[in-house]
Order: structure tokens, then sequence, then C-alpha cells
């Protein structure tokens, strides 16, 4: 996948990878902030809030932009 997120310098190649994994038993999903958020009982619980986790920071990085637009 080639892009840019805003915090990178350039444009360049991302790989996916898995970002779930599992510990002892329990599930844990990996951020691209370097976080391991977790734990979770199942694999589904584990995927299922990664789209959460993903939704609350677009949620936030968009309410940051919106208060950076209205102090302009």
């Amino acid at each position: 996948m080639f892009g840019k997120r805003d915090i990178d310098p350039v444009p360049r190649t991302h790989y996916r990878s898995e970002r779930v994994s599992a510990v002892n038993g329990q599930y844990f999903f990996a951020t691209r902030e370097g976080t391991l958020e977790g734990p979770f009982f199942t694999r589904y619980d584990a995927e299922r809030h990664t789209e959460i986790y993903i939704q609350r920071m677009v949620k936030a990085k968009q309410l940051i932009n919106h208060q950076r637009q209205a102090h302009a």
C-alpha cells in the first residue's frame, strides 16, 4: 500500500501486518501509535475493538482540526 499518513514526512510503502496477537489465551491488538490494546477474551472481540479504536482516533482528529479552525 502506497500512501502518506499525516505524521509521515514523505509518502512511502506501508505493509499491513496482523494487528491481533494472542498472549496466554488473551487477545491484543497493536496500534500505529505503538500501543498494545487489550486484553480481550476472543479474537473477534479484539478485531471489533480495533475498528472502534480506529473510529475513535478519526473522531479525535476531526475534533482537533475543528477546534484549530475555530480558533484561527
